[in-house]
This record gives C-alpha cells, structure tokens and sequence, in this order.
C-alpha cells in the first residue's frame, strides 16, 4: 500500500522546489520595485520628473517580470510581497501624475490589481501631504488647494469601497490613515494662509501709516 511513497516523496520535491525557485527569483525584484518607486518619488519631490518617469519604469519592468515568472505560481503571486510592490508602483505613479497635474493612472495602465491600486491611491496622500507642506514654505498656496483637492477626492473615492478586508487588502486601516493625513493638511493649510493675509495686512496697514507720516 506504501510503495508509491517514494515517488510521492521524489514528485513533491520537485515541485516545491520549482515553487521555491521561483520565489526566490522573484523576492529580489519585488524589493528592487519597491526601492525604485521611492526613488522615484524622491525624485519627484525634487521637481527631477525625468528621472520620476525613468524609475517608475524601470519598476513597471520588474514587476512584469514576477508576472511572467509566477504565472504558474499563483499562489506565490498572491503571497503578499508582490502586492506589496504593486502598491507601492501605485502610490509613486499616482504622486508623480498629481504633482505634475496629470491625470492619475488606472490599474490597467499599471497592469496591477485593484486592492494594491487603492492602497496605493492612499498612500500617496502621505507624499502629498510632504509636498504640500514643502510648497507652503514657499507661499504657493494656489498649488497646496489643488493638491489638497485631489487629496480629498482620493479619500472620498476610499470611503465609497466597502468590501471586507479579504478582498481590499486592509485597505479600511489605508482609509482611516488617509483621513486623518487629510484633516491636519487641510489645518495646516488654513492657518498658512490665515498667516499670510494677516501679513498682508500688517504691512499695508504700516505703508499706509507711512505714507500718511510721510
């Protein structure tokens, strides 16, 4: 009755070391995505959008490679680290496309999933929030609206997905973060342009009391 162990046991390691193989071929590229994508936002913090393209590139690249080579994997596709660059491909291409005031990416554009396309929809709030508190620094607060707005539109978009976590990727924790990166923007915001016209004020209340001493 036992006889067929050994053949059992010979075909059951082949497989999972096919299996093995495979992730260990893809594990790296994931992580190299991963890096790429914050280098490419790095990039777009520092206005470099050339270089933001390149990298977003060259994360696209690698994450049709773990594609290609899980394709008979899928269990390994599905283990988490793939979704994990694809989520974070979604958030640099979406910051890029915002700062650059294009329009944001859609998954098929990206060629990834949904649940780590609305993650990442999230997580760009974060870097928006970096970018806009960089821009007030410089008074530009007709931009800081505009990515306020589209800040605000991405939350309300993440309200509207009610499914359970299974299904969205935790995005419920995502949306809850989102929430509250938004709420203190939108403070820091008004008191800056509070500030500002408060400043504006002053001095034209002190030119005008020159120009009457004068």
């Amino acid at each position: 009755m036992a006889d067929n162990l050994e053949i059992i046991g010979r075909e059951a390691l082949a497989y999972l070391a096919l299996k093995h193989a495979a992730r260990e071929r893809a594990l790296p590229k994931s992580r190299a995505a991963i890096r790429q994508c914050a280098n490419s936002i790095r990039a777009a913090h520092r206005q470099q959008f050339q270089s933001a393209q390149e990298l977003l590139a060259q994360a696209a690249d690698l994450l049709r490679e773990m594609a290609e080579e899980l394709r008979d994997h899928q269990d390994i596709f599905y283990a988490g680290f793939v979704q994990d660059a694809q989520k974070e491909y979604a958030e640099a291409a979406t910051f890029v496309a915002l700062v650059q005031e294009q329009p944001i990416p859609l998954p098929p554009d990206l060629t990834i999933d949904w649940a780590p396309y609305l993650n990442g929809l999230g997580e760009a709030v974060g870097e928006l929030r970096r970018y806009i508190l960089d821009q007030l620094r410089h008074q530009n607060f007709d931009r800081c609206e505009l990515l306020l707005s589209s800040m605000d539109t991405i939350y309300a978009l993440l309200t509207t997905v009610d499914f359970p976590e299974a299904v969205t990727g935790g995005l419920r924790r995502t949306t809850d973060a989102t929430r509250g990166i938004l709420e203190k923007t939108r403070g820091d915001l008004t008191v800056a342009v509070g500030q500002a016209q408060l400043q504006r004020t002053m001095l034209n209340l002190q030119e005008a009391l020159q120009r009457h001493t004068s």
